[in-house]
């Protein structure tokens, strides 16, 4: 038996917890690529990280978001055999529940509760080397941010979580929300970073509500986006 199968290895979440399993527990990574090869193989755990994570795109693309994040839960819960599954959601299937991306991440939360056993760990906003897209990557590059800039986000890196994930393999029939012990507002973050983004939208604030566990603080984003400006400031000089 495969002690571990990680689902969605390539993306920027589940990448980083291979990283942190490395070394550590025997896994598989199953990609699309791959993901009929392993159908009615055993594992001890299965941790699916293979929903997609663009809000504005489920928007736009509803039927999509709903297969790409529901029915693939399902599939993975109807075709892999598993003792238990870990399964990486957003905070937004709490605080979202009124735009397509939340209510399809609620959805499959539910889906999960019905396996005899599992652990649903919910996401704040997440930075990190790999980061690509989202609110920090438009304020670097100074574009429209399309929320209102009061927003409050708990920002916390990838890697972070990734390690709190594995270490908390063994926590039993919970849903847990990770993210920093504060927030950050974003008319803060444009100021301190010296952005001149400018936001429009709605209020979109993303707070981790439990705090039973140590977490670290959103400000540390700010060490992580002097460091992107400042690869990006040598880039122009080459």
């Amino acid at each position: 038996m495969i002690d571990i199968a990680v689902f969605g290895a390539n993306g920027f979440v589940g990448s980083s917890i291979c990283s942190e399993l490395k070394n550590k527990r025997n896994f598989i990574k199953i990609t699309r690529e791959n993901f009929s090869q392993y159908k009615g193989e055993e594992f001890n755990i299965i941790i699916n990280s293979a929903m997609p994570s663009k809000r504005f795109w489920a928007k736009q693309n509803p039927e999509l978001d709903y297969k790409e994040t529901v029915l693939k839960t399902k599939n993975i819960l109807l075709n892999y055999k598993f003792k238990k599954i870990i399964h990486i959601s957003s905070v937004s299937a709490r605080c979202q529940l009124n735009t397509v991306y939340g209510r399809n991440k609620k959805e499959s939360e539910d889906l999960v509760k019905r396996a005899k056993e599992y652990l649903i760990v919910r996401l704040a906003p997440l930075y990190g080397k790999d980061l690509t897209k989202g609110v920090l990557i438009d304020m670097l590059n100074n574009s429209k941010v399309y929320i209102d800039g009061s927003t409050k986000y708990s920002f916390t890196d990838i890697s972070w979580n990734a390690k709190w994930i594995v270490e908390n393999l063994n926590l039993q029939n919970k849903l847990v929300e990770i993210g920093a012990t504060d927030y950050i507002e974003l008319n803060e973050l444009r100021k301190l970073i010296n952005s001149k983004s400018e936001f429009e939208g709605e209020i979109d604030d993303q707070i981790v509500l439990n705090k039973s566990y140590k977490f670290d603080s959103s400000m540390l984003v700010l060490d992580f986006l002097k460091k992107v400006k400042n690869e990006i400031h040598k880039n122009k000089k080459m």
